[in-house]
């Protein structure tokens, strides 16, 4: 895989320029760049959506059809957790605090995912290479789905559009079973980390000893509280992780894959045509910016362009600056992708997926 390189030559100064104003919002507003008292009862509410059906499922007796309700309420709390806490905590931006982010981070272990394998694979290759076609995994769904005009395009691809959503919600479910496991091997073999170099027996000891838990945790322990049949536990756990997947694969699909979000390629020596910063503008998508409850409840997350400008940032403050991201892309002529409503960005995605699955000669 070639070394990829960012321009560093930025005549207008356009990040300099956009750091400055938003290091003087900060002064004058008297503020921290990490969360506050919203964040963290925020933090709280995700966390009792997650955990309290959960609690009732194993204490109380109640139909079946409603421990199913519950497990897919368990599933939005799980997403919640997600984009809310572990998201910040593990950008080092839920609290001034090292060992709070440390432990709200480790909140991935209970959504079963691994800090170590999250750390590089978004911080990392994500948020450093974002939407560079075998750089950024996030948009490489291997043969199933083509992301990518770039990515080879195979028959199946003409039908994506229509069974594409059904498998993003397989997204954490994968973490639990396999993901993990392939990661950490491909990672520590390529000698990746967000910071220092971990320990390789450590990090598997971690992997082995947190998934065992996570088993104990969501499956047998429910087989052996609730008097249900096991297959009936599996089907609940499912349903927990297909609901959890499919909100999260869709927050991420409307941030990057859009038609106005561009996936360029590096030159035959591995340089890019812009800077890191103005790359963030052209690959990605803010969408219902002036929705509360989707601000709320991703996280943020629909705030993509400022969080990628500033993933150090807490989601808390994305609102407030976006405005002044927004302002001063105008002024140096440069993109800032945003749709309206969910709706839109929703129809949007899947039209892009759409053409993406048709053959290239004819698309």
């Amino acid at each position: 895989m070639k070394n990829v390189q960012f321009s560093r030559i930025d005549k207008a100064k356009f990040f300099r320029t956009l750091n400055k104003r938003v290091n003087q919002y900060f002064k004058e507003n008297n503020l921290k760049r990490t969360g506050n008292w919203k964040l963290y009862s925020k933090a709280i509410i995700m966390f009792a959506v997650f955990l309290i059906p959960f609690i009732l499922m194993l204490t109380v007796s109640m139909p079946q059809w409603v421990l199913l309700l519950l497990t897919i309420i368990v599933g939005v709390g799980m997403a919640g957790v997600g984009m809310n806490v572990m998201h910040d905590a593990n950008h080092e931006s839920f609290s001034t605090k090292k060992w709070v982010n440390k432990l709200m981070g480790s909140s991935i272990y209970i959504l079963a995912g691994n800090v170590y394998n999250w750390k590089v694979q978004h911080n990392v290759l994500h948020h450093t290479y974002t939407n560079i076609p075998d750089h950024d995994e996030d948009i490489d769904a291997g043969r199933i789905i083509r992301f990518s005009e770039h990515a080879k395009w195979y028959w199946i691809h003409k039908y994506q559009k229509y069974y594409s959503p059904i498998l993003y919600g397989l997204l954490t479910i994968n973490w639990a079973i396999t993901t993990d496991f392939k990661q950490m091997r491909n990672y520590l073999k390529r000698k990746l980390s967000y910071g220092e170099f971990p320990n390789p027996a450590t990090e598997w000891t971690k992997l082995v000893v947190s998934k065992i838990a996570y088993y104990l945790l969501w499956i047998v322990l429910p087989i052996i509280v609730m008097d249900i049949a096991w297959w009936k536990v599996l089907i609940g756990f499912f349903a927990m992780h297909y609901t959890a997947g499919i909100i999260l694969s869709v927050v991420f699909q409307l941030a990057h894959i859009v038609p106005k979000t561009e996936m360029p390629l590096p030159d035959e020596q591995g340089n890019m045509k812009n800077t890191w910063a103005i790359h963030q503008l052209y690959t990605t998508a803010n969408f219902a910016p002036k929705n509360w409850l989707i601000n709320f409840y991703t996280g943020g997350l629909n705030h993509q362009v400022e969080h990628h400008i500033f993933p150090n940032i807490s989601h808390i403050h994305y609102k407030k600056i976006a405005k002044i991201v927004k302002e001063t892309a105008k002024e140096f002529n440069l993109p800032y992708h945003e749709y309206n409503t969910t709706r839109r960005a929703i129809i949007e995605h899947f039209k892009h997926i759409g053409e993406l699955g048709k053959k290239p000669q004819l698309a």
